[in-house]
């Protein structure tokens, strides 16, 4: 999933974050509204970062 989807799954559902799961189903990071509107913002942002790609970098959410 992309940051823009992600984005959008937040915005129609009014969640403030949502919990990634691999195709097993396993939790693997949980990514918050705010850490993806700072990233949205960063100079370095495109609309095909994906999720998975945000969990390994600076703005992982614990």
């Amino acid at each position: 999933m992309t940051v823009e989807v992600a984005l959008a799954v937040m915005a129609a559902a009014r969640v403030e974050h949502l919990t990634l799961c691999d195709r097993d189903d396993q939790s693997t990071g949980r990514i918050t509204l705010a850490r993806l509107a700072v990233l949205r913002e960063s100079a370095t942002y495109t609309d095909r970062i994906r999720l998975r790609d945000v969990l390994d970098g600076p703005l992982a959410a614990a």
